[in-house]
């Protein structure tokens, strides 16, 4: 059941990152970006 469950939380964690590039991509703010998925602004300034 852990195993499940650190495959769903990386999974859950690898769509945030997706949607931060995406976010990225027409021009949010890092900081908006940060807020909206829970991700630290240096993760998604390292996108």
């Amino acid at each position: 059941m852990r195993e499940e469950r650190a495959k769903a939380e990386a999974k859950l964690h690898e769509e945030k990152r997706n949607i931060a590039r995406q976010f990225k991509k027409i021009g949010v703010s890092v900081e908006n970006i940060a807020k909206a998925t829970g991700l630290s602004k240096e993760e998604i300034e390292g996108l």
